[in-house]
């Protein structure tokens, strides 16, 4: 079976709209490109209880969860204390951070900043040999920053850990709306039922109506079912195959 993945966005600001979130975009295309399957994504406020929940359940349902957000030294930034109160932990000074964070402030560290040095305890640090700081993994959640800039660079120093059997993509144009499209696909699912297929009207684009995906593990069955639409579909429908 692939990897199963869940994300949890904390903070009042994106759902306050505040701040346009674009961690769980970029993570899902990552991760699809790696193999794994993001079944889950929830927007959740700065408040420890609700982090714990979301926290717990999804670390029992998915293979592996990432937080973004709540892991600075104010005081909204609370996504740690939720995530040690979802497995039970408490939360302690890591001596690697503190020591880390002494370096980065060269010896004038505040206690406000170490708070950042606080994990809970049992946790690991990883994917430090890249980035300033590791990330911290607590059973299968990884906690990442909310900065999109540090949350990619962290995901860059992980990706490998993810890597699963890969998701084979073709992308077709076609210039016929989603009404005499959908026939077409009805039939393309009937030969090829195993077939994750999708279909995107693109209203302001004056190329082509509808962009289709066709996707499977099986780099095979994902050639065959395009034979199969290209041949099935008008001549002069297709604008473009990628």
């Amino acid at each position: 079976m692939p990897k199963t993945a869940g994300i949890i966005l904390v903070g009042n600001e994106i759902l306050s709209g505040k701040i346009e979130d674009a961690n769980a975009a970029y993570l899902c295309r990552e991760l699809r490109g790696l193999g794994v399957d993001v079944r889950r994504i929830a927007v959740i406020p700065d408040e420890v209880q609700l982090i714990a929940d979301e926290v717990a359940t999804f670390s029992r349902d998915y293979d592996v969860v990432f937080t973004s957000g709540g892991v600075g030294p104010t005081h909204d930034d609370v996504t740690i204390e939720g995530v040690a109160r979802a497995m039970m932990a408490p939360v302690v000074r890591h001596p690697l951070l503190v020591q880390l964070l002494e370096q980065y402030y060269r010896g004038k560290v505040t206690e406000a900043a170490l708070k950042m040095a606080e994990v809970p305890q049992g946790c690991e640090l990883v994917g430090g040999e890249t980035v300033r700081f590791p990330t911290i993994l607590m059973r299968n959640v990884y906690v990442l920053p909310g900065v999109p800039e540090i949350f990619r660079a962290k995901f860059d120093a992980l990706r490998d850990r993810f890597r699963d059997q890969p998701i084979h993509l073709k992308n077709v144009y076609v210039r016929i709306g989603e009404s005499t499209l959908a026939d077409y696909l009805n039939r393309l699912l009937a030969e090829f039922p195993l077939l994750q297929l999708g279909s995107y009207p693109e209203l302001s684009n004056p190329e082509y109506k509808v962009k289709v995906t066709l996707e499977s593990r099986d780099r095979g069955y994902v050639e065959q079912a395009l034979t199969d639409l290209l041949a099935r579909l008008p001549a002069d429908a297709v604008v473009k195959v990628t």
